[in-house]
């Protein structure tokens, strides 16, 4: 009998719990020791967490250590396009074969029990990465840290990004208890890299490091980056590294790449793969130019862009990139989740736009409406107005402006879409 699709034994999962998120990790265990432990099988791991950034840290360190010759796993979520994108073996995204038949491993260890998407399909990618030789894994936290599903290794490194307030529904509602989630990655005894934090986040984290006797990798301490004529440039213990800028666009990539640089450089690796994680790095939907595919045919004029940041602090980190830019009419075509702070994102974007357009979210139950959307923009200061789709937003300010820079945004899961019909 041949094994079914990863599209279908995905939508099977589904089913498995009536939530999406039930944070708690006894399912996790359940599951993993039906499998036979996968993840004491894993080669030595990176466990990266933080409200921001993951994905381009993650992005980089792989960057930096493939250029070195090491062969990576990588765990991140969530997909874009395809599920696929999720669980990188050995470099490669992993095989459609070699997905249906984790998957459908795992829903047959699971024998029917409760247990959400995410967790069963983490247990998924541990099983492909226990099965398959390399030198490191990558892997993301989804949601937290504490009782996140990949919290479930122990690893040889601990990454902590920016902490800054989202999921509070989830995580708490102070910053300091979102950082005590996020820091309940860190392991005894093992290292952590800790990025740029406000006051209240890096006291938890410390604390927590102090109780386990894990050493702190933290900036502003142990190491140091910033940008300089143009290029950037990272100090620590060992020494200074002139480098370029990211090639992934914004300022805040270059706080990414500290820490992707002190990950690095506690991992043993040289200058030369420092420069490969700055340079080379691919992380979609951060920033991306939309260069070619559906939407850049539409408006052939314009200067197009996607990224998926969604929170208040992603919103500061895009206002800061837009007005780093050479001045150009600049629009902004949104949509977002309905669980998001959409005032605090919108905000700081006020004033590097023109105006706003409101979509929904395709396919998505947890859009925010567009006329919500529009709405909460125009009390934060926004031109904003509504359309049925991206393409008919991407329409309407072309005629105005074929040559306007127009910036889509507000939802990883909105560009995801957008990628999808880009094709």
């Amino acid at each position: 009998m041949s094994t079914p699709s990863s599209d279908v034994i995905l939508e099977r999962m589904m089913a498995l719990h009536p939530k999406i998120i039930d944070l708690t990790l006894d399912r996790m265990w359940r599951l993993l020791e039906a499998l036979g432990n996968p993840q004491n099988d894993l080669p030595p791991v990176v466990h990266i967490a933080g409200t921001n950034g993951k994905g381009s840290t993650q992005a980089m360190i792989r960057a930096g250590l493939e250029a070195a010759g090491k062969t990576v796993h990588a765990y991140t979520s969530p997909h874009l396009a395809r599920f696929h994108e999720r669980i990188r073996v050995a470099g490669e995204l992993i095989s459609e074969p070699d997905l249906a038949a984790v998957l459908d491993e795992c829903h047959a260890a699971n024998g029917g029990e409760e247990i959400t998407y995410f967790e069963i399909t983490t247990c998924a990618a541990i099983l492909a990465f226990s099965r398959a030789p390399a030198d490191y894994t990558l892997l993301e936290v989804g949601l937290g840290g504490r009782l996140d599903a990949t919290n479930v290794v122990t690893p040889v490194l601990s990454v902590i990004t920016p902490v800054s307030v989202d999921h509070q529904q989830y995580l708490g509602e102070t910053l300091a208890e979102i950082a005590g989630e996020k820091a309940g990655i860190i392991k005894r005894l093992v290292p952590c890299v800790v990025g740029p934090q406000e006051d209240a986040a890096l006291e938890v984290i410390e604390t927590r490091a102090a109780k386990l006797g894990a050493p702190l990798l933290a900036y502003g301490q142990q190491w140091h980056v910033g940008p300089e004529a143009g290029r950037m440039v990272y100090q620590d213990e060992s020494g200074l590294l002139d480098l370029p800028r990211p090639n992934l666009l914004g300022d805040h990539q270059i706080m990414n790449a500290g820490a992707a640089l002190a990950a690095l450089r506690h991992l043993g690796m040289d200058a030369e793969a420092c420069e490969a994680a700055v340079t080379r790095a691919e992380w979609p939907a951060r920033m991306q130019r939309l260069s070619d595919g559906r939407f850049a045919q539409q408006a052939p004029q314009a200067e197009l862009w996607l990224d998926g940041g969604h929170n208040p602090a992603a919103g500061e980190a895009l206002a800061a990139a837009l007005a780093a830019m050479p001045q150009r009419p600049t629009h902004l075509i949104c949509g977002m989740l309905n669980t998001k702070d959409i005032a605090g994102y919108l905000r700081p974007l006020a004033a590097q736009a023109a105006s706003l357009t409101a979509v929904s979210i395709p396919g998505e139950a947890a859009t925010l409406p567009a006329e919500a959307t529009a709405k909460a923009a125009r009390n934060v200061g926004f031109d904003a107005s509504e359309a049925e789709s991206v393409s008919a937003a991407l329409a309407a300010i072309i005629a105005r402006e074929p040559q306007a820079r127009v910036l889509i945004c507000g939802s990883l899961y909105l560009a995801g879409s957008v990628l999808r019909e880009s094709v």
